[in-house]
């Protein structure tokens, strides 16, 4: 059957590849597995109880959930009705959910669990379209969606029929709010045309097939792991999805997966625990680690490596990588990486060790994916975000840098906000991504910095603070940094370390600190951290160097609202937060 609409996935998966384990979750420690079949009749009766409740077409119904089968089954259940999917982080606070749903006007909220049913319960009064709030675990007080899904059991499905085959591959499919670094969130609007087109030009460039299976653990209401899901569903990939953050690494091993999405956040944080392994191995043990480390950080995947250096990789991947591959479940095919900058050590070193890491680029408004390294040998290059997808057209504007993107994939525009439509896709058709980039070797993007964080110093030289932090983040010592200086007389940074890694270190050199707090005020450890300052420094320009630092006691996060939901920095929460920290370095510049 043709794929036009994104509901016509799971109708395709069942048509040509089958699965008995199209879906699965673990539910009381036991993973149950939904075929392809089960999930088309939960989706008809959701249907047909979603109109019995009174949800029409061009209706909109939000979500706010972890992953789970049921966030799907509700997506495509609405989709072929009509009605628009607004999908919400979890991790927001409730006066963002005001702002959304009233933006969006919805008519039904489904959520998880008991604390995101109580935030909603919190603002229902304040949303005057809302009919309805469901809930995917059964809560007292609370209506289970398995309500809706009763009303549409043993029902003729005529009506269901006649309103799929009104739905243009045109409709507008989802909005999906960008929470973005200041300012109110911005609603998205994306046609089933736009993440169906970016579907099937990604899916040329996975060597993805339906004997495969997948771990899906980042969040579903981004548009990346949504566009991607629904690529696994189309290509008939069975998806297991993880219990949570925090089981990752015992559900990989159970999944065993062939593929998975991440961000860099989540892959440092595994090289990070990695190296801290390594840390802990005594003898001949350790030493043969740290070769193979530094061995992984010289890889070079165009090939241009030594037959010595060849034969030495093959050693290390036989003897220290094929444990890396097994804490990945032993059949990892590949990983793709997107949302935010990955660090092309991580990248190398991940490849050298036989885990083929692919970083790609995109956003909200491209539904998302713009250029993608690809899995061939030749055709990806590991200090960029690949080459563009087929059918999507990127241009480096001349004057000022700017990356421009052009295709089927581009966002219908901003809910009710056709004047940011009209500054962010020009006449021409052109988005106005953001980022500045530059061709590398005539075919592959390179992400150069965001034009809005570009600073001026009191001296009216530019710095590219991106640039800056992306070199630091290669110490193993430094997990998050921002580089500041704006109309000031020199660069500075806040810094948090990698505390894993810190650790270690301040037991192997007799610091004695009871807390994150004692260990970064210790002299000690600020000479560390100015070793490691003055090792990057001279990696860039006298007015770019970092002159002075300040260690934070406390990772930032998106509880914390120092993150976005996709693990990007919010600058200016930082330096809001932190105003007095900032204040101070520039007090005295000794």
């Amino acid at each position: 059957m043709e794929f036009k609409r994104l509901f016509d996935a799971i109708y395709h998966q069942k048509e040509n590849y089958p699965q008995d384990d199209a879906l699965v979750s673990k539910i009381d420690g036991k993973w149950v597995k939904l075929t392809s079949a089960d999930i088309i009749d939960k989706v008809n009766e959701l249907s047909v109880g979603l109109l019995k409740y009174g949800i029409q077409k061009g209706d909109k119904i939000a979500m706010i959930s972890n992953n789970r089968p049921e966030w799907n089954i509700v997506d495509l259940a609405m989709l072929q009705i009509g009605a628009v999917n607004v999908p919400v982080y979890p991790t927001i606070t409730e006066s963002d959910y005001k702002f959304i749903f009233n933006d969006s006007e919805v008519k039904m909220i489904f959520v998880s669990d008991e604390d995101l049913f109580q935030k909603a319960e919190n603002i229902k009064n304040d949303i005057p379209s809302l009919k309805g709030i469901f809930t995917f675990d059964k809560i007292e007080g609370a209506d289970h969606w398995s309500k809706l899904s009763e009303m549409g059991k043993n029902v003729d499905l005529s009506e269901v029929e006649n309103i799929k085959s009104t739905i243009a591959s045109e409709d507008l499919a989802t909005i999906i709010y960008t929470s973005g670094t200041t300012g109110l969130p911005k609603g998205v609007m994306l046609s089933h045309y736009n993440i169906v087109s970016n579907i099937e030009s990604t899916g040329k460039c996975l060597p993805i097939e339906s004997a495969h299976r997948a771990l899906s653990f980042l969040p579903l209401c981004h548009i990346f792991e949504r566009m991607v899901l629904y690529t696994y569903i189309y290509k008939g990939v069975s998806v297991y999805y993880a219990e949570n953050l925090e089981t990752i690494a015992d559900n990989l091993k159970e999944v065993k997966p062939h593929f998975f999405t991440s961000v860099p956040r989540l892959l440092e944080k595994v090289y990070d625990k990695i190296v801290a392994k390594g840390n802990e191995l005594t003898g001949i043990k350790k030493k043969l680690f740290f070769w193979a480390l530094e061995l992984g950080l010289e890889f070079d995947e165009k090939g241009n490596n030594s037959n010595m250096y060849n034969f030495q990789l093959n050693i290390a991947r036989k003897l220290i990588f094929s444990k890396w591959k097994e804490a990945l479940g032993g059949e990892i095919i590949g990983i793709c990486s997107g949302a935010a900058a990955l660090q092309p050590r991580l990248a190398r070193v991940f490849n050298a060790a036989g885990i083929h890491v692919r970083e790609g680029y995109g956003q909200t408004e491209s539904s998302p994916v713009i250029t993608f390294n690809r899995f061939e040998e030749g055709d990806y290059n590991l200090s960029t975000v690949g080459v563009p997808i087929p059918g999507v057209e990127v241009k480096i504007d001349e004057e000022t840098g700017e990356i421009l993107a052009r295709g089927p994939n581009l966002m219908m525009g901003y809910y009710k906000r056709p004047d940011l439509t009209a500054e962010t896709i020009d006449k021409d058709g052109w988005l106005h991504t953001g980022d500045k980039g530059e061709w590398i070797d005539g075919k592959f993007l390179k992400i150069t910095d965001r034009i809005k964080e570009l600073f001026k110093t009191s001296g009216g030289k530019y710095v590219a603070p991106q640039v800056v932090e992306n070199k630091f983040k290669e110490s193993i010592y430094i997990e998050q940094i921002i580089v500041i200086g704006e109309n000031k007389n020199f660069v500075s940074a806040l810094i948090v370390p990698s505390f894993i890694n810190l650790s270690n270190w301040c037991m192997k050199n007799g610091v004695n600190a009871k807390s994150h707090k004692e260990m970064v005020e210790h002299a000690d450890v600020i000479s560390l951290f100015q070793t490691e300052v003055d090792r990057f420094n001279p990696e860039f320009g006298r007015v770019e160097q970092i002159k002075k630092f300040v260690l934070m006691p406390e990772e930032w996060s998106v509880e914390g609202g120092e993150l976005t939901p996709t693990m990007k920095v919010k600058r200016k929460v930082i330096m809001e937060k932190y105003a007095d920290t900032v204040e101070n370095i520039y007090k005295n510049p000794n």
